[in-house]
């Protein structure tokens, strides 16, 4: 029995949790960061883009952009025909992206402590391989 699986989840699970004692004063989720930061990256997206980058079901994705939007840190817009809709980060969201990556860093810089550039290089390295072979 390997749980590399496991183990993976257990370490995300843990840096969600570290991550929403962060964010509690800032108003966002742990589970809304990925949100943000695809769509930081790449200015608009469509919920279908965004539901397969971060491997959630549709209906999550629609859940998480309502709050999201309710919040004031996204804005739906009409897509390129009637049924696709395009959401963006609002300018307030922007005005905090640089307190939530700073939050972001400060955790993974303590999570990173005392582990060496090369192991981390090839941590990186495996677990892209294990994305990369689950979507295969």
């Amino acid at each position: 029995m390997f749980l590399y699986g496991h183990r993976v989840n257990q370490l995300a699970r843990l840096f969600m949790k570290r991550f929403n004692e962060d964010l509690v004063n800032t108003g966002l989720f742990s589970s809304q960061w990925g949100f943000i930061l695809y769509l930081y990256e790449k200015g608009s997206s469509t919920q279908k883009e965004l539901s397969e980058y971060l491997s959630i079901e549709p209906p999550t994705v629609t859940r998480t952009l309502a709050r999201m939007e309710e919040a004031g840190w996204v804005i739906k817009e009409e897509g390129s025909d009637r049924r696709e809709r395009k959401v963006r980060l609002s300018p307030r969201a922007y005005e905090q992206f640089s307190l939530w990556d700073q939050i972001s860093d400060q955790l993974e810089i303590k999570a990173l402590t005392s582990i060496d550039k090369a192991d981390l290089e090839v941590f990186t390295r495996v677990l892209q391989q294990m994305k990369d072979n689950l979507q295969e």
